[in-house]
């Protein structure tokens, strides 16, 4: 992998590598882009299986946060941070706190938050070395839910588009990934009258969703074939890629999982396909929304942030038109409006008294 020359076709500023003997920690730290602001995004731990894995990761992580706060209006930049391990066995207090002394460093160009295999605990320990940190549980605590929230929102948004009507009783969604985002949309759903098929590589998991909403349980390997109206990818991204589309057998794509599309010409794709897609930095972009809330002179207001989050679904709708109207992805029409703002915005900072 040529590293220097990915990070220019991605147009990222920084990639900070972070390695600490004691506690074993292995983290990556991307910065997109800061035009906006610093550098926001959560931290996700997970055991890649090699370090370019964990690499093309974080790049194309730090640069979808980019496009999510663009999108969601917020004056942020983009940012990932990525720790290879295993979430269930790996944490602990040493290894979190040489984290938060790697994200100090960077002078606030990052801030970190939770994502996959981080809680609100963990970035408690990190802000014990460092104040550049969001998501604590005494401020807006875990994103999840408001992620989550939003997702709901934009589903409800894009059957909308589709039918007309934003009810969805009697619509059947299959949730790929049921961990505390892809939990709280099945609840969410289930409160709608939807019909939840749903899949995890971890049994408890699933067993949960199952027990608490009525879920009909998938085999991961199937869930994004089975015959549905919605598919939502809530793990992992690159779930949308050469081989999974000709199987797909739903409407509608519309996940809270980031970089759904392994490649942007799955957007072409799914377009041909008949597939309405909803923009992944788009639609999950309430937990962004919700965290930068601390950002607020005034202090975090939970009330704000779900009435922003709420605006999610009439942000899809514009995407849904302007990707009709002129005949392109709904993923172009997503970036071209978050490339818009972030052009503007650098125009007017270049303006110095």
């Amino acid at each position: 992998m040529q590293i220097f020359e990915s990070m220019r076709e991605m147009e990222h500023e920084q990639l900070v590598f972070c390695y600490d003997k004691t506690s074993g920690l292995k983290a990556i730290i991307g910065i997109h882009d800061t035009t906006l602001g610093p550098a926001l995004g959560g931290t996700r731990m997970w055991p890649y299986e090699t370090e370019e894995e964990a690499i093309v990761d974080v790049l194309r992580l730090s640069k979808g946060m980019t496009y999510k706060s663009a999108a969601m209006g917020l004056n942020l930049g983009g940012g990932k941070g990525v720790i290879i391990a295993d979430a269930r066995k790996d944490k602990s207090e040493a290894l979190w706190r040489a984290y938060g002394r790697f994200v100090e460093s960077l002078g606030g160009r990052y801030y970190t938050a939770e994502d996959v295999g981080v809680s609100p605990d963990d970035i408690d320990i990190v802000n014990d070395e460092t104040d550049y940190v969001a998501g604590l549980w005494h401020k807006s605590g875990d994103p999840s839910p408001v992620t989550a929230y939003g997702t709901f929102v934009g589903i409800k948004a894009s059957m909308e588009h589709l039918t007309g009507s934003d009810d969805l009783h009697g619509v059947t969604v299959a949730v790929q990934g049921l961990g505390s985002v892809g939990y709280a949309l099945s609840e969410y759903l289930s409160e709608a009258g939807a019909q939840l098929l749903v899949a995890d590589i971890y049994e408890d998991k699933v067993v949960k969703v199952a027990e608490d909403f009525g879920a009909e349980v998938v085999d991961p390997d199937r869930i994004h074939s089975v015959e549905c109206d919605v598919y939502a990818p809530c793990a992992l991204g690159a779930t949308i890629n050469d081989d999974s589309i000709p199987e797909l057998n739903c409407r509608v794509v519309a996940g809270a999982a980031n970089n759904q599309l392994a490649e942007s010409r799955h957007g072409q794709v799914l377009k041909d396909r008949g597939v309405l897609y909803a923009p992944d930095f788009v639609i999950n972009g309430g937990g962004v929304v919700n965290v930068a809330q601390e950002f607020n002179p005034a202090g975090y207001n939970r009330d704000l942030a779900l009435k922003k989050v709420d605006g999610i679904g009439e942000k899809l709708l514009e995407i849904f038109a302007i990707s009709e109207e002129e005949d392109i992805t709904t993923h172009a029409a997503a970036e071209r409006l978050a490339e818009e703002r972030i052009r503007a915005v650098g125009r007017i900072q270049r303006i110095r008294t």
